[in-house]
């Protein structure tokens, strides 16, 4: 009986996931070939001021790729000038402001969260540009040359509706093996580990894990698709929020991958403090979360 619960509830969490993953990447596809990649310099560089760093961040968001495909389309944009304060802010949006991982904290940890949680993206991804490019960090940046190689419109009498459907389902058969991991750990972490092994250690009252598990997040690096099931059951089972969000801003904001490539652009000083601020802000938005609930 215990191992047809688990299979029924493997299949039902799968099958939810599934519909939403086809649904957000449809969306996601869909707003891409409308504002195309090699617009997003053009865009930055227009407005002055604090507008150019929401620009930045807006554009991140709707350029939803995991912490390692954003870099190539940072150094074309750091290639081509673009106003840098602007351009950190869509480094650090576009993985943090995914809506693959808007909708799934909304779906398996509540719509509460999902709100602080991209309000706090927001605002974060704004300030940190404002303040690097502040200090001058815009110096740390070595010198690179690259071929432009963004995404061009695609010229075609395919419907755009139709192409989003194959983008779709092309992404979805790419993340499909991680996202069948996640829930089939996740299924196994709520139907076979004891609530009160996660409560007493991982639980609401041990604030000390949320920068343990920020910590943790970044040589983690586990896809979004994969962790969120995994942190739904964690959540289930009395795991902390504060330390479920720490968790997945650490290893989506800075994963080890990530910050060896962005060693490719930034000098040690920037790199420095681009891992202490994904750090720190995964640390505030955890407690912060935490605190909320």
């Amino acid at each position: 009986m215990i191992f047809m619960e688990f299979i029924k509830s493997f299949f039902i969490l799968f099958a939810e996931l599934t519909l939403l993953f086809m649904g957000i990447s449809f969306l996601v596809s869909w707003l891409q070939q409308l504002v195309p990649e090699e617009k997003i310099k053009d865009i930055l560089d227009r407005p002055k001021g604090w507008k150019g760093y929401l620009y930045g961040t807006g554009l991140g968001a709707m350029t939803p790729f995991c912490s390692c495909s954003t870099i190539p389309i940072l150094a074309g944009l750091l290639t081509s000038k673009a106003p840098f304060g602007p351009s950190m802010s869509f480094l650090i949006a576009s993985p943090l402001l995914n809506p693959v991982i808007l909708i799934l904290i909304w779906t398996l940890i509540g719509w509460e969260m999902a709100l602080i949680y991209t309000i706090s993206m927001v605002i974060a991804s704004m300030l940190i540009g404002m303040l690097w490019n502040l200090i001058n960090l815009e110096h740390q940046i070595k010198n690179i040359s690259v071929r432009k190689n963004l995404t061009v419109h695609r010229k075609s009498s395919t419907a755009i509706w139709k192409l989003a459907i194959k983008d779709a389902w092309g992404f979805f058969l790419s993340v499909l093996p991680y996202l069948f991991i996640g829930v089939l750990i996740g299924t196994l972490i709520y139907g076979y580990v004891p609530k009160t092994i996660i409560s007493t250690y991982v639980g609401n009252q041990n604030i000390w894990t949320i920068p343990i598990s920020a910590v943790i997040g970044i040589p983690l690096y586990i896809r979004a698709e994969t962790l969120l099931p995994i942190s739904g059951a964690l959540v289930n089972q009395g795991m902390g929020v504060g330390a479920v969000v720490a968790l997945i801003i650490g290893g989506a904001g800075a994963s080890i991958p990530e910050v060896f490539l962005l060693g490719k652009l930034f000098k040690l000083k920037l790199l420095f403090a681009f891992v202490v601020s994904i750090l720190t802000l995964a640390i505030t938005t955890g407690v912060l979360v935490q605190i909320s609930f």
